[in-house]
């Protein structure tokens, strides 16, 4: 009998493991437009309730399974003409490229695998949660459905396969709410794998144009225990969808250049 149970066990297991990787795949597929462009603005807030702002320009473009990002801070004067440049490779064999032009030093330096989970520019997103991730990197388990803001997700847990992974993202677990309307990562804890930090995602606007599901606000929260230690929430506006963007936006020579 107990050997019965065990397979069925097992079995079980195996099944909620296969649904939640077809739940993550239709996530890494779901629909955002040939290219995109949009105003961002960058709220940090630290423990004491102080914020900085800084304005963004943001622009992508696909490269069928393949995605290239350029970012550019207009504000405050301490950032401005500061460049971020992304590609975010399908390939989970091939590493993410990442630069950043620091316009004081006149210098583009190139993210280190090393880096990537460290800081993006002072806020609590880091520079690896600034890419997608590699789904064959992760062990995902659907572990029950769930009701936020009276619509249902599915909870799944990610966990890394190999420690290049938690290296470069710092995480050694993530718990993940998506979206069953959509398939969007409504929310989610990331666990770190350093320390007794945990950060919080989530998303809390978005609305759907042209058939897409674009995300008006999210924001991270790093906390440890149940203590608050830094905040930060990006607003992106002004969004424009399927316009002609030229492959020249996204080299380093543009990062320099700016817009």
């Amino acid at each position: 009998m107990k050997k019965w149970i065990t397979l069925f066990v097992i079995a079980t297991i195996g099944l909620y493991a296969n649904e939640a990787l077809d739940i993550m795949k239709k996530v890494d597929n779901r629909e955002d437009g040939k290219t995109i462009e949009q105003d961002m603005l960058m709220v940090l807030i630290d423990k004491n309730n102080q914020k900085r702002i800084r304005t963004l320009n943001s622009y992508g473009k696909d490269y069928g399974e393949d995605e290239k990002r350029i970012l550019f801070f207009k504000t405050p004067a301490d950032v401005t003409n500061t460049a971020f440049l992304t590609y975010d490779w399908d390939d989970s064999n091939k590493d993410d490229d990442q630069w950043l032009y620091l316009p004081a030093l006149n210098k583009t330096k190139r993210i280190p695998s090393s880096d990537k989970s460290s800081s993006f520019m002072g806020s609590d997103f880091s520079y690896s949660d600034m890419t997608d991730k590699n789904l064959e990197d992760y062990d995902f388990t659907l572990m029950k459905e769930v009701t936020f803001n009276n619509i249902k997700h599915w909870m799944i847990k990610g966990v890394p396969i190999k420690q290049k992974t938690i290296d470069e993202t710092g995480y050694k677990q993530s718990i993940l709410l998506i979206d069953q309307r959509n398939y969007v990562l409504a929310r989610a804890i990331h666990f770190e794998a350093v320390g007794s930090k945990t950060k919080y995602f989530t998303v809390n606007k978005m609305h759907e144009e042209q058939g897409i599901w674009l995300i008006d606000e999210m924001q991270m929260i790093t906390k440890q225990g149940k203590r608050t230690l830094h905040k930060t929430i990006l607003q992106f506006n002004d969004i424009k969808l399927n316009q002609k963007l030229e492959d020249g936006w996204f080299t380093t020579r543009r990062l320099e250049k700016g817009i």
